[in-house]
């Protein structure tokens, strides 16, 4: 059932589809909308807000609500992916490590890695809570958090759950050391060395690179870059081999930032119940996405236990703080025990940390604060590539997270491409290392939540001219 601020909201986006309230138009006052609905301020503050976070309207200091210009994409979208549908093993991930670690040795512009710029996150939070839980709970954090993790921060993580449709309970959740490490769990929780595991394609190389260390082989499935992975393709894929589990990121993915409808949710996790395997579900992503409302997880409809939800705070509160969990459905014992023989407990500290930062309701208003610069951010940085790269670069239009996928004009080499870039003091991060058997020749993802200055200009001006040399 909505809320009357849902309703209010609801109300005035149909009469700006309709066309009553116009692109840089004002809408009516705080005060008449109360007077208008017979609610309070506070209400209708909401619903405004509401429809700010959408992108819908915007604010203008001392003057009220304006309904924003409705923009044409600037760029075409990169068509669905055609992977091989054939299971095999992943290799060559060890690149990643030496791109990561020359970016880094050379200070350069970051471009390449999916990480927020301090200037995102709320690091003057982070550090009073940080230094208030050191002074109040010196016995606590010298300690382990052993089993599960930090119960009250295992309570604040369920009851945001269920703002994304879930009913769990504090104790069917795992703490861990950032989603990284949540989904390697996962993994080794449902598979033995030389099972096949189902992915998008293109997948985060971070997931990769866990699927190599186990010894998986990996089927990459084809994936659209708004509508995400292909059912179709799937269901072929599970009728043809063994397929053991099946990694998706169905909220924003990356590097393609996709939103997979309710209803493709629904039909994933009947498709997982149709062929038994396990569904590893990674939402790392998913309080970013551009609108008000948080979309639902695939884990709310999973009445058998079947999905295993990986997710950490890393890209909306802080990557230092390293902050993950799990709810892993039926693998719960399997994976509390993987945990405790891997690491025995994640850090107390950032744990209690956490939690009273959930607690306090700030993280609330931080979230609505960064959806929107997140949603600034790609557009800043689409606008960017469209003036510096060469005719042909297509580019996704992503509805959350902060990251953009661009197809180069082909017979590019992004590999060539990120050699060269790093030489300028940019790093990037190349289409072959989001692909289990190296595709995505022609292909980049750019980290568009960097500070934006001069610099960072000149370094997309710099790349769009070495990729137009060829």
């Amino acid at each position: 059932m909505s809320l009357l601020y849902q309703e209010i909201a609801e109300h005035l986006d149909n009469a700006i589809a309709q066309g009553v309230y116009r692109p840089g138009e004002r809408l009516p006052s705080v005060r008449q909308l109360g007077e208008q609905h017979r609610v309070s301020p506070a209400t209708a503050v909401q619903a405004l807000r509401l429809l700010e976070d959408s992108g819908r309207i915007a604010a203008r200091p001392r003057s009220g609500y304006y309904v924003t210009e409705r923009r044409e994409p600037v760029l075409p979208e990169p068509a669905s992916s055609a992977p091989l549908l054939q299971p095999t093993p992943v290799s060559g991930q060890a690149l990643v490590l030496q791109l990561a670690k020359a970016a880094a040795e050379r200070r350069s512009v970051p471009l390449g890695a999916a990480v927020p710029a301090p200037s995102f996150l709320p690091t003057l939070k982070i550090e009073r809570a940080l230094a208030g839980c050191a002074r109040r709970h010196r016995q606590r954090i010298a300690g382990y958090e052993f089993a599960l993790g930090n119960p009250e921060l295992r309570r604040q993580i369920a009851r945001r759950m269920s703002e994304a449709g879930c009913t769990l309970s504090a104790d069917d959740i795992v703490i861990t050391n950032g989603c990284q490490e949540a989904i390697a769990l996962a993994l080794r929780a449902v598979t033995e060395p030389g099972d096949i595991v189902a992915i998008e394609s293109p997948i985060f190389y971070g997931q990769l690179q866990v699927i190599e260390s186990l010894g998986l082989k990996a089927i990459e499935i084809p994936t659209h870059p708004r509508d995400g992975i292909s059912l179709t393709a799937l269901q072929l894929a599970c009728e043809q081999w063994p397929v053991k589990a099946c990694l998706v990121v169905p909220n924003f993915s990356n590097p393609l930032g996709y939103l997979m409808s309710e209803a493709g949710k629904r039909e994933l996790l009947a498709l997982a119940k149709r062929h038994d395997f396990a569904l590893i579900e990674d939402d790392v992503y998913g309080d970013l996405g551009f609108a008000a409302s948080r979309p639902p997880v695939v884990k709310a409809w999973d009445e058998e236990g079947r999905v295993l939800h990986c997710s950490s705070f890393s890209k909306s509160l802080s990557p230092g703080l390293r902050i993950g969990w799990i709810a892993p459905g039926r693998y719960l014992q399997r994976v509390e025990y993987l945990k405790y023989v891997a690491n025995l407990a994640s850090p107390s500290l950032s744990q209690i940390a956490t939690a009273e930062i959930l607690a306090d309701g700030g993280f609330e208003r931080h979230l609505r604060q960064i959806r929107r610069r997140y949603a600034e951010a790609v557009k800043r940085m689409t606008d960017a590539v469209a003036r510096h790269f060469p005719d042909g670069t297509k580019s996704t239009q992503p509805v959350g997270g902060f990251v953009l996928w661009l197809e180069l004009p082909a017979g590019s080499d992004a590999l060539a491409l990120a050699q060269r870039a790093l030489l300028e003091g940019i790093s990037i991060a190349p289409g072959p290392i989001f692909s289990a058997t190296g595709k995505y020749r022609n292909f980049i993802r750019l980290n568009c939540a960097c500070d934006w200055d001069r610099n960072v200009e000149r370094a997309l001006e710099k790349l769009g001219r070495l990729a137009a040399a060829g």
